[in-house]
């Protein structure tokens, strides 16, 4: 199997994807279209043509405020990317979902080793040492509320990604560093 991404998204178009995140993809006769995906009736979008163009729309939330997780659900509406080949369309993904094409490549291979919380946390130095002492019940709920808000498939956490209708998942194989910091504020806080 290959590691050319770009050779990868011409293969998962020609099978029939579709949708990424919170994004669709649909053949158009300018090449390709993105678009959010609650957008996918709307005829009045902007319409944007550079891969670029990606980035910006996918820093900012409708409210203006800049999103440090690109996965989280929150994708600015209103838009559409029309790029011409599989080529724009690796970059586009990078700025709207940034590796996850690679991440997707390396599960598909069978070569993304999931690593748990634990581990994870384990490896925290500094002032992050401090989250090893997490108990279970504070780590679940913690879990269950700050990552209820990411698109991805937490593979860290013993989900299994779907990838059906055409849809390519977006996974996690370790818990991100916003997590681990809001995991400090819980041991710290003495909150859950």
């Amino acid at each position: 199997m290959s590691r050319d991404l770009t050779q990868l998204l011409a293969d998962w178009l020609a099978a029939g994807g579709v949708r990424i995140g919170q994004i669709a993809v649909r053949r158009v006769p300018e090449g390709l279209e993105l678009r959010h995906l609650e957008d996918a009736e709307r005829s009045d979008l902007q319409t944007h043509t550079r891969p670029e163009d990606a980035r910006v729309l996918a820093n900012l939330d409708a409210s203006g405020e800049f999103r440090p997780l690109k996965t989280s659900s929150n994708l600015v509406r209103g838009w559409r990317l029309v790029l011409a080949d599989a080529a724009a369309l690796r970059l586009a993904l990078d700025y709207f979902y940034p590796a996850m094409l690679g991440v997707w490549n390396s599960h598909t291979r069978g070569e993304l080793v999931p690593v748990p919380l634990r581990e994870t946390l384990g490896r925290q130095t500094g002032m992050y040492r401090v989250t090893q002492k997490i108990t279970d019940a504070q780590a679940r709920m913690l879990i269950d509320g700050f990552c209820a808000g990411c698109l991805k498939c937490r593979l860290w956490d013993g989900q299994t990604p779907r990838a059906a209708g055409g849809e390519m998942p977006l996974l996690s194989q370790e818990a991100c560093n916003l997590l681990v910091a809001k995991a400090r504020e819980v041991v710290k806080g003495g909150t859950e």
